[in-house]
């Protein structure tokens, strides 16, 4: 076996242990009840310190990304450990593609919970939103499930799921892989910032909605009939979009 197709396959290793082992940490957040101390409202509205609540927040959300994205992206990951073999050094290439990938994501968390912060100061100084929090959720669920129809989610899915260098990008270069690592976290943002950003609003203890979405996730990734679920999934949020504004508990 070759250095680089030692380093293709541990590469694959890799993420399958660090989903297994993010999802360990979730379910035992979960049982200990630790895992609502990591919800925005709570590291917001809970007088934590900011430097605190930011470090916090991250500690869930990249616990979510690695339970719900990583699995979601395993053929991606595996198709660019093929790109990333002509890199000089695979395994040094394969770390800077991995930090260009989850640091857009991460600038995208971060963005998500310095909105959230906004929001909550705006719903605490409009009296009507403060009494009618469902209109917030409700937003959330439609946009989501608007998204899924969206032309722009198919062509970043497409994008994700078969991962090339972009035009300028070369991954010979040991500095290609981190901009192929960019690259490529804006494309599966594309595909998936809406369903991450509902997950945002549910937060890391509503295990119900992380396993759903991830199966959606995962499937629309793999799966034959990935779109058709894909759109499956959006009906499904726009009608529970319609029942939260019928006032129906969901």
């Amino acid at each position: 076996m070759t250095g680089r197709t030692a380093s293709f396959r541990g590469l694959g290793t890799a993420t399958r242990l660090a989903i297994v082992a993010a999802w360990t940490a979730i379910l035992t957040l979960d049982a200990t009840g630790d895992a609502a101390g990591l919800h925005h409202h709570v590291l917001i509205e809970g007088g934590t310190p900011p430097v605190q609540a930011i470090v916090l927040f991250l500690v869930g959300w990249e616990l979510m990304l690695a339970a719900m994205m990583l699995p979601a992206s395993i053929p991606a990951i595996l198709s660019s450990g093929v790109v990333l073999a002509r890199v000089p050094r695979p395994v040094i290439g394969g770390a800077a593609a991995f930090i260009g990938f989850v640091s857009i994501w991460t600038a995208f968390g971060l963005a998500a919970f310095a909105g959230d912060a906004t929001l909550h100061r705006i719903v605490d100084a409009t009296p009507s939103l403060a009494a009618n929090p469902w209109l917030i959720q409700a937003g959330l669920l439609a946009l989501a499930g608007a998204w899924q129809f969206a032309p722009r989610k198919r062509q970043s899915l497409a994008a994700c799921r078969h991962p090339a260098p972009a035009a300028g990008i070369d991954v010979t270069e040991i500095r290609g892989p981190l901009a192929f690592g960019l690259d490529q976290g804006i494309a599966c943002l594309g595909s998936s910032w809406a369903l991450m950003l509902l997950m945002f609003g549910e937060g890391v203890s509503s295990l119900p909605w992380m396993i759903g979405l991830t199966l959606v996730m995962v499937y629309e990734a793999v799966g034959r009939h990935g779109l058709r679920v894909g759109h499956i999934a959006g009906i499904i949020l726009i009608l529970a979009a319609v029942a939260t504004l019928n006032g129906i508990a969901m």
